[in-house]
């Protein structure tokens, strides 16, 4: 058994190469969390693997010298899903950008699980064609990472989330065996084993390679962005919008909060008593999107919109995304500290969800913003404050915890996009009975049915996890 961190960092150079594997403080400290910042642990070692061949390695070593060990991405993730829980390895996938292969004729792409999301689309944009999941962490989030929660964003009302285009996998299971799962082609016969590693976050093995599909650019874009004196009529406008039989590309919201801190970062403009906007983006066959967009401003502008502005061109476009991409950015203008939650309701509850928002946010006396995919009732409370301070980190947790159950009860659900990780462990029996569960566990123990592999994710109650989950819980630095 290696006795300290330096022993087993100075071991995993000798699998890979000394410049493969980082060690110490520092390193420890960079890799301790994702971006829910509340809850820490530090790893052993962190190693960067360059190849599936450089990832199996590692997790076979793992498995001789019983040491856990977690992937991770980007470290975008927003509910600790590559927090090295019960510390060890983390394997980072950042020296993995490759893309292997391009298929234009069958409209798909190779690419090792590394590279980020947006290159994907840029390296074929040439050919009209893209890569439609666009999380807003796009342009740093990797596609590894959004299969590993099945991510969504702001194009998902029409064109789904992860899952819908991700054909193929290669895959280092818990015991540094190499699988490959799906392939080129959509549909294959037998059992769809990458719809179950999709969105299983990282808890049934390393997703090294992936075939992802390629989706035609849209030949026409419609984007409007709609001003509001309340919240409530921005939402009756997306409950109507959708009930009329329009599906937006994208329909988003922001309120108060977020509007404020992208007019400080950026500039962004808008009426005078503006206390919500709608960003609404059709596309498609040119005459059907400019029916649609048609459509879209009757419903705008009967429930009560301020200001309708249309993107002219690209760059106009671009501009009015500003304030969906960067808002989360920009509310460190506000706050040091922010924890962007992840809960589902039904699209009627709407006003009825925000209103308990603003009423959590008061009685535990911390700032919230909401920015969220509103045609799909995906929320995303940002509560800002400072994570030095142990008090206002429980009074964070403690009203994400309100806010997920109350989801629960209006019929929604725990994620939407963000996933479990740690964030959300205690909360699936909201959700899912003990039996529920042990039948997920069931499916788990199809590739993973040990306790080293990204462990005390996911699922309530595993082995060796209760006391460590006592310790990351409200951790403050």
């Amino acid at each position: 058994m290696l006795s300290s961190h330096a022993e087993l960092a100075k071991a995993l150079q000798s699998v890979l190469t000394p410049d493969a594997v980082l060690s110490g403080d520092a390193a420890e400290r960079a890799y301790d969390c994702d971006a829910y910042t509340v809850d820490r642990n530090n790893p052993s070692a962190v190693v960067l693997p360059r190849s599936t061949e450089d990832v199996a390695k590692v997790v076979r070593w793992c498995n001789k010298n019983d040491v856990p060990f977690t992937a991770r991405g980007a470290g975008t993730g927003l509910s600790g899903g590559v927090l090295p829980a019960m510390g060890g390895v983390v394997l980072s996938t950042k020296r993995m950008t490759k893309i292997l292969e391009i298929d234009y004729d069958n409209r798909c792409l190779l690419a090792q699980a590394g590279i980020p999301n947006k290159r994907l689309s840029d390296a074929v944009k040439d050919r009209g064609l893209y890569f439609a999941p666009d999380p807003s962490s796009q342009s740093v989030s990797t596609i590894g990472g959004n299969i590993g929660e099945n991510a969504g964003g702001p194009h998902t009302l029409k064109y789904g989330v992860t899952v819908q285009h991700i054909l193929g996998l290669t895959m280092v299971d818990p015991l540094g065996e190499i699988l490959h799962l799906g392939g080129k082609l959509p549909g294959a016969p037998g059992y769809d084993f990458v719809g179950i590693v999709v969105g299983s976050e990282g808890t049934m093995g390393i997703v090294t390679e992936a075939w992802v599909k390629l989706c035609p650019i849209p030949k026409a874009v419609a984007t409007a962005l709609i001003s509001y004196r309340n919240v409530a009529d921005a939402c009756r406008t997306v409950a109507e919008i959708i009930a009329q039989g329009t599906i937006p590309a994208a329909l988003e919201m922001m309120d108060h909060g977020i509007l404020r801190a992208v007019r400080a970062a950026f500039g962004l403009e808008y009426p005078e008593g503006t206390l919500a906007m709608l960003l609404i983006e059709c596309d498609g066959e040119p005459d059907r999107v400019a029916h649609e967009m048609e459509s879209v401003q009757k419903v705008c502008k009967k429930n009560g919109a301020l200001q309708i502005r249309l993107a002219e061109d690209e760059a106009e476009r671009a501009k009015l995304w500003t304030a969906r991409k960067k808002g989360i950015g920009a509310m460190g203008r506000i706050a040091p500290s922010i924890v962007t939650h992840d809960g589902v309701i039904p699209r009627s509850k709407l006003p009825e969800m925000l209103e308990f928002v603003y009423d959590v946010s008061w009685r535990y006396q911390i700032g919230v913003a909401n920015l969220f995919h509103a045609g799909d009732g995906n929320l995303h409370p940002c509560f800002y404050f400072n994570d030095r301070d142990p008090e206002q980190v429980k009074s964070v947790v403690a009203a994400g915890e309100e806010i997920i159950r109350r989801c629960v009860e209006l019929g929604g659900s725990v994620s939407g996009e963000h996933g479990i990780g740690i964030e959300k462990v205690d909360l699936m029996p909201l959700m899912f009975t003990p039996e529920d569960m042990e039948f997920q566990a069931t499916a788990k123990r199809i590739f993973n049915d040990g306790s080293l592999c990204n462990p005390c994710k996911v699922l309530p109650s595993q082995k060796g996890c209760v006391e460590h989950r006592r310790r990351w819980r409200g951790t403050a630095w």
